[in-house]
């Protein structure tokens, strides 16, 4: 495919702000796919390849920048899919407008919003889209587009009848577009896919696992946690993801870690929403360089740069396996993935890729602290405030540099930043009882 004149500059351009100096063949082929023909589009590609990106720059050229209304939905398994996927596109600064719907918060928050910002892509899991559906707070007449990502595990987790309902009540699509990480077996007949262009890419593309490294590690005995501590302490400052089976098994060993000096955050399906994102976004903003996590961590985030991926309880089977990998050499960084095993336990039939043995060096088993912290500032969107407010408030009243300051989200009603771990008592010193915008605001230490 080649891209020429505007739509180049234009597609150019939104790569610079994601720092990608190109489209992969899998990208190029399936914005051809959606771009240049009226037909449906089944793209399979392995996990951290950026299918987000490979359907979304060519939606954003087909919808209709002048028509407020909703005119495609991207249909995911998970709260976190639907966040994440909603912030790259805003990340993008497009002029589409979007809004991403899940449970685990009230339906009226997301209507208030929805309202405030006309939405041209909705984001969201199938109950809760049908749910606004049925409630005329997204109407389904405009809508022309429908994404199905990970649809193999919607149709894993049962979602059937939710995606059944919902492709029933939306009378005017005519383009279907599924991207998954799995070659799903068959296509339910509901979904209405036909005369599809299929792009497979999961036998052809080995990019991933030629670019991590693969180790496993000897645990002397059953209970691996000393192991563990030693393993992470020979990473330095690296970030690592810590997969478990259990949601107990991650309570029990992110408990440990955090008594051995480590700033963990953990995450699994037991969290409220907030306990959710509050988890993800300090492994994301460098707060945190340990997230223990279940398989529910293994798809839908999508976090640069994840230095290591550590099995302390093997995978259930190969498709887990492959979601958890996924998590590292994301693009075209490079990775590394751990095994650790108990006395009793072996490699896994479906571990194709060579494992070397990895010797813990003693002398750096000391657990390395996060170059970043994370503060909790009291006023958010709803206060009128912005990202360079806080940069503004941080930098005068706070007296750092603006190369201390890291990520910043700012909420409707607070807002977090990420500043240099080693400038937070000075900080929280100097801004005590300041104001921002004219407001007095609280700014505390998230731990």
């Amino acid at each position: 495919m080649i891209l020429k004149n505007k739509k180049e500059m234009k597609i150019n351009d939104i790569l610079g702000k994601l720092g990608i100096s190109e489209l992969s063949g899998m990208q190029k082929d399936s914005y051809d796919a959606i771009m240049n023909t009226d037909k449906d589009v089944v793209v399979l590609s392995p996990t951290g390849t950026g299918k987000t990106l490979a359907y979304m720059l060519a939606l954003i050229e087909k919808l209709d920048r002048d028509n407020s209304s909703v005119q495609a939905l991207v249909v995911v398994p998970g709260r976190e899919l639907a966040h994440q996927s909603d912030k790259v596109l805003k990340s993008l600064k497009t002029n589409i407008s979007s809004a991403s719907c899940y449970g685990g918060r009230p339906a009226m928050d997301e209507h208030r919003a929805m309202k405030q910002s006309s939405p041209q892509i909705v984001f969201g899991t199938p109950g809760r889209l049908n749910d606004h559906i049925n409630k005329g707070n997204i109407s389904p007449y405009a809508i022309r587009y429908i994404v199905i990502d990970e649809f193999d595990k919607c149709l894993e987790m049962g979602f059937h009848n939710e995606m059944s309902k919902l492709l029933k009540s939306l009378p005017g699509i005519n383009r279907r577009i599924l991207l998954s990480a799995t070659d799903a077996k068959e296509i339910p007949e509901f979904i209405k896919i036909s005369n599809a262009i299929r792009l497979n890419y999961i036998n052809k593309d080995n990019s991933i696992s030629q670019r991590v490294n693969f180790h496993k590690v000897n645990s002397p005995i059953k209970d691996k946690l000393e192991t563990l501590n030693n393993l992470i302490c020979s990473f330095g400052a690296q970030n690592s993801i810590v997969f478990l089976n259990h949601r107990e098994s991650v309570e029990r060993v992110a408990k440990y870690l955090g008594t051995q000096g480590f700033v963990v955050s953990l995450f699994h399906g037991g969290l409220e929403q907030k306990q959710r994102e509050d988890a993800l976004y300090k492994f994301s903003n460098g707060s945190a360089n340990v997230l223990v996590a279940t398989d529910l961590a293994s798809r839908g985030i999508d976090i640069k740069d994840i230095n290591n991926i550590i099995h302390y309880q093997l995978p259930y089977g190969k498709e887990e396996y492959i979601h958890r990998i996924g998590r590292t050499a994301r693009w075209k960084s490079e990775g590394n993935v751990f095994f650790i095993l108990g006395p009793d336990e072996i490699l896994p039939d479906y571990v194709d890729d060579k494992c070397a043995s990895y010797s813990i060096k003693e002398a750096v088993l000391k657990p390395s602290l996060p170059k970043m912290a994370t503060l909790y500032i009291g006023k958010g969107k709803n206060d009128k405030i912005s990202k360079g407010d806080i940069v503004g408030f941080l930098c005068k009243k706070g007296g750092i540099a603006a190369n201390d300051i890291g990520q910043i989200d700012v909420k409707d009603r607070y807002t977090y930043v990420a500043i240099s771990r080693n400038k937070v008592d000075d900080v929280l010193y100097a801004v005590n009882g300041e104001k921002i915008k004219g407001i007095k605001t609280i700014v505390e230490f998230i731990k």
